[in-house]
């Protein structure tokens, strides 16, 4: 009997102190914060960027997640559910200084409200994705989604698209590319709520580049992260010392010794800059009047400047059979308006997703595009292929004839046999002077802080002076960047590359770190789900009640060994 209470008295006393374990667990993890981790690529693990930027923040951050409803198809399912548990985290570390909501703009009944809500979204930058749905009768039905978010942060707003779209990959590949850049996504876009400064970069004007109007999408998208100025340069040595870099898109006429002995000395103290820049100089317009062009080569006098510091954009046009098409009028269908042919000179490129600058980009819009070479063998020098031609290309070497009788005739693939050819270069180190042990007294009297060499700076080359260009209509209207009013096709990837590229120049390393951040892809065999089916079910179903039924009978054969006199 003493025994026996003595069990029992040693039973309460286990179960009284595993309760107040438990209890001293709960108390002391409120005041203890800490993640476990333990996937292989450490895909709920925040970057020091990220959470260094949310604890300082000291005000309030919501979030509307246009993504919700019970009819959004399984990917976007999976989306929605990695958001809310990336923003959980995200308010953890803030402090719970962040809030969000996930609202469904499709849930009001009226048409007519609904309507506005998709023309709100859409101007605000939200933009939609449009899903046909066939259920199981064969019956078709149209979906409109907005996977996208709206960040609100001391009455200023910022829009941010998740969905990528890249052309070529499943939308299981897509589909993960849109949740592996969550994190980058979103810390972007508090950067730019959040920053008091901004850096200041510039465009160059004085040589025909591209006018102000023609540059007005590009100019405002980075109007959110920088102060973006315009102007000449005269000649004036110092005058680009404000700026962090620097853009030159599309010059038509050559440059002065006096404006590249300006640019020369503004990378030599570090400067960064964009060239985009036709080697070519051809248009669609020469061929509005006439079914053919000569194209020639651009004159711009930076040659000799670009080849000094390792680049060389050459006097070639490219044409691959990866291309975007033109809108012409049939002369077999003259009254059904506008169609749609493939032109070999206007190349669609594609990201391989290999740098910072060009991780998950949608496709490129480029027209009559030159290659670019690196040249030198400097070891203070890195080179980089940011952007390159499909495998089925070549280059046409000027004076090239450009004709639109091309049109409708099957190119032959076996004369497209140049792969890979680059078009964007990025180059990165020390640069020795264009004006190295020349004579400068002529380009700047009294100029005594002369420098030879560069610091670490960075400067990237495209081929193609028109990715820049927005197109403006005859009565003022701007359309986006990488928009084709004749064909009504947008890329995205044109305004995507040359924002990653300015923000690569400016510095921000560690956000753009997040670019490269990859997660694994665990897609199912579709095809070993059909065949092997049943084997799977029986397996899933059998094995743990033959399990849990082979321990149970094993107790129980210990318990009646035990019990049994």
């Amino acid at each position: 009997m003493k025994n026996s209470n003595k069990l029992k008295q040693n039973n309460l006393l286990s179960l009284l102190s595993f309760i107040v374990i438990v209890i001293l667990v709960i108390y002391i993890s409120n005041f203890v914060f800490f993640r476990l981790d333990l996937t292989s690529e450490k895909r709920y693990t925040l970057s020091d960027n990220t959470i260094k930027l949310l604890e300082e923040n000291k005000e309030g951050i919501y979030i509307k997640i246009y993504l919700d409803g019970n009819d959004l198809p399984p990917g976007f399912k999976k989306l929605q559910r990695s958001i809310r548990e990336l923003l959980d985290e995200f308010g953890v570390y803030s402090g719970n200084k962040l809030n969000y909501e996930f609202i469904n703009p499709s849930e009001n009944p009226d048409k007519d409200v609904r309507k506005q809500i998709y023309t709100d979204l859409n101007q605000k930058g939200i933009l939609p994705i449009d899903l046909n749905d066939k259920d199981k009768e064969g019956k078709v039905s149209q979906q409109i989604i907005f996977p996208g978010a709206i960040l609100i942060y001391k009455a200023k707003e910022v829009p941010i698209n998740f969905l990528k779209n890249t052309k070529g990959q499943s939308a299981e590949q897509n589909l993960n590319n849109s949740i592996q850049s969550l994190e980058y996504e979103f810390t972007n876009a508090l950067r730019k709520l959040m920053a008091e400064e901004s850096q200041k970069i510039a465009f160059i004007q004085g040589h025909g580049e591209l006018h102000e109007y023609e540059l007005i999408d590009l100019t405002r998208t980075l109007s959110e992260y920088y102060e973006v100025q315009t102007g000449v340069l005269g000649g004036k040595i110092g005058i680009l010392d404000p700026f962090k870099a620097i853009i030159i898109a599309n010059p038509t006429k050559a440059f002065t010794e006096e404006d590249k002995f300006v640019i020369d000395q503004y990378i030599m103290n570090g400067g960064k800059v964009i060239w985009l820049l036709d080697g070519v100089n051809a248009s669609m317009d020469s061929l509005a009047t006439s079914p053919s062009s000569l194209a020639m080569a651009t004159e711009y006098n930076l040659s000799d400047q670009l080849f000094k510091y390792g680049a060389r954009v050459n006097p070639t046009l490219l044409m691959d059979l990866n291309c975007a098409p033109i809108g012409l009028t049939s002369k077999a269908n003259a009254n059904q308006g506008i169609e749609l042919f493939p032109w070999l000179y206007f190349p669609e490129i594609r990201s391989d997703n290999k740098h910072f600058i060009t991780k998950y980009l949608n496709s490129i819009l480029t027209q009559f595009v030159s290659t670019v070479d690196t040249v030198g063998d400097s070891k203070k020098i890195k080179r980089t292929i940011l952007l390159k031609s499909s495998t089925y290309a070549r280059e046409a070497h000027v004076p090239a004839r450009l004709s639109l009788e091309i049109i409708g005739k099957q190119p032959d693939p076996n004369a497209f046999n140049q792969p890979n050819l680059p078009i964007a270069v990025l180059l990165e180190g020390n640069f020795e002077s264009l004006y190295k042990n020349r004579n400068i007294s002529h380009l700047a009297n009294h100029f005594s802080n002369f420098k030879t060499e560069s610091k670490n700076t960075k400067l990237i080359i495209v081929g193609d002076g028109d990715i820049a260009r927005n197109q403006v209509a005859s009565n003022g209207e701007v359309f986006p960047l990488g928009y084709d009013r004749n064909t009504g096709i947008r890329y995205e990837g044109n305004k995507e590359f040359l924002l990653n590229a300015v923000n690569y120049l400016c510095g921000d390393s560690a956000l753009m770190n997040l670019r490269l951040r990859e997660l694994q892809l665990r897609i199912l065999d579709k095809q070993r789900i059909t065949s092997e089916r049943t084997k799977w079910q029986v397996i899933n179903v059998l094995i743990p009640i033959a399990t849990i039924l082979f321990f149970a009978a094993i107790l129980l054969f210990i318990r009646k060994r035990k019990y049994t006199l």
